[in-house]
């Protein structure tokens, strides 16, 4: 995809995103809404009373959640969090309006279970492409939020053919860079914190051994979006510029004034943009 093209595409999410939710902004960031606008026509979720079912995976059992049906798309979660605490359920309702989502628990977090392999975010890639064929599908969607986004672009440069398209949410190439000092010092204290559960610890470890992705940037020849809060200082919006500079013809969103991990704060905003990335023909011929 040229540089025209991808303006082109820029301003339609724009245009969507403006009409749809009464967000304001320009050059692709959004204003915050006052109002939310309402969810009449999206399902209701209920994250916690949907049961937990089980699949054996590279040597360990993953717990998953499923919602929706549709085409599938594989939801990554971020450092130190699981399926009951990572997703906002208004944003998986609107992402399950349009696809089979499936979320899951790393090893060694929530309800899946560890073994002595060292821990890696290539190991946490490789289970999420086994995880795939173990659901039923050779590939699928996949959004990555936050530590979520780094296995994921480790996933698309590992395994590229098990991924369609690919959201990177809240997302950096590397946690050892100055602008993300914050985060790596987060990781860094929960990696010898005692009170940390060893989920953590092993979490920490693999992100403080990840040599990061810069280098695999620019062979991704997938459909990809970007995502990113200007206010987020653990992932700043710079770092997001960066990658999307790498990753030819991929989509840039920015949310005015929202944090890391800002489908926290406006999933509604989050999850129509995210509709409208994955719906949205990216092959010529264009209109066809």
């Amino acid at each position: 995809m040229n540089r025209k093209r991808f303006s082109a595409l820029a301003i339609v999410i724009i245009i969507s995103l403006l009409a749809t939710a009464g967000c304001t902004g320009t050059s692709g960031t959004f204003a915050q809404p006052q109002v939310q606008p309402t969810l009449q026509h999206y399902p209701a979720v209920s994250i916690n009373a949907t049961p937990i079912q089980y699949a054996k995976v590279n040597g360990v059992t993953l717990g998953y959640r499923e919602f929706g049906s549709g085409e599938p798309l594989l939801m990554l979660e971020g450092f130190g969090a699981t399926i009951d605490s990572e997703w906002n359920a208004t944003f998986i309702g609107i992402l399950a309006s349009k696809y089979h989502v499936y979320t899951y628990d790393h090893r060694g977090m929530g309800y899946s279970s560890d073994n002595n392999a060292t821990p890696s975010i290539s190991l946490y890639a490789d289970d999420a492409a086994l995880l795939m064929p173990a659901l039923g599908y050779d590939s699928m969607h996949v959004y990555g939020v936050s530590m979520g986004s780094s296995v994921s672009q480790q996933l698309v440069i590992d395994h590229p053919e098990r991924v369609r398209k690919l959201i990177l949410d809240s997302v950096t190439y590397s946690i050892r860079i100055p602008q993300t000092k914050l985060l790596f010092d987060s990781i860094n204290a929960s990696a010898v914190d005692p009170a940390k559960p060893r989920g953590v610890h092993r979490e920490a470890q693999a992100n403080l051994a990840w040599n990061g992705s810069y280098d695999g940037l620019s062979g991704i020849h997938k459909d990809v979006m970007l995502v990113v809060g200007t206010a987020d200082v653990m992932t700043p919006e710079p770092v997001t510029v960066q990658i999307a500079g790498q990753i030819k013809g991929s989509w840039l969103v920015r949310y005015k004034d929202l944090p890391h991990v800002g489908s926290h704060y406006a999933p509604v905003e989050y999850g129509k943009n995210a509709l409208a990335f994955l719906g949205n023909n990216e092959s010529p011929p264009y209109g066809g």
